[in-house]
């Protein structure tokens, strides 16, 4: 009994992996007066990076105050790959992941970037909604192209590199 006790508690200790969650196009929402969404549909590595750089020289534009700004991704097509834990399984299985691009997501989120990714994507590409990067600023929308579309109707400027 204290066995199952012990294991029970070391059980909720453990944190649980949380789905990213999913969105409506309802709610999304402008929350700073300054926004902009990123129109990610690409997958070009060298494009990706350079989306990262000119967001982050962007935060740095408004002191990285998310107050100020606020900053979206959306991405399909083949702009989903570079938010996936492993490519294995999928139809980019041969191209190597980019080095460390994920820790740069993850530092540039520190000023309130959020991902938003497509449902439709993914059922048609046959991908596990479980492929994806398990963290709070990730989610996911019915529509890429419904949510950016959805974003500049509430006052975001669009976005797009390259």
């Amino acid at each position: 009994m204290l066995l199952a006790a012990a294991s029970g508690l070391a059980a909720a200790a453990t944190p649980a992996r949380a789905a990213p969650r999913d969105l409506k196009l309802t709610d999304l929402q402008k929350e700073a007066d300054v926004a902009c969404v990123y129109h990610c549909d690409f997958g070009d590595p060298q494009r990706f990076v350079q989306m990262l750089t000119n967001i982050a020289n962007h935060y740095s534009a408004y002191g990285a105050d998310p107050f100020a700004l606020q900053l979206v991704v959306v991405a399909h097509g083949q702009g989903v790959k570079f938010f996936l834990n492993d490519l294995t399984d999928t139809s980019w299985r041969d191209e190597a992941m980019v080095p460390k691009i994920f820790e740069r997501i993850e530092d540039v989120a520190k000023n309130g970037l959020k991902i938003h990714l497509c449902e439709i994507t993914f059922d048609r590409l046959k991908l596990d909604k479980a492929k994806a990067r398990d963290a709070a600023f990730i989610s996911f929308v019915p529509s890429g192209v419904a949510a950016v579309a959805a974003l500049q109707a509430k006052g975001f400027g669009y976005m797009k590199v390259g």
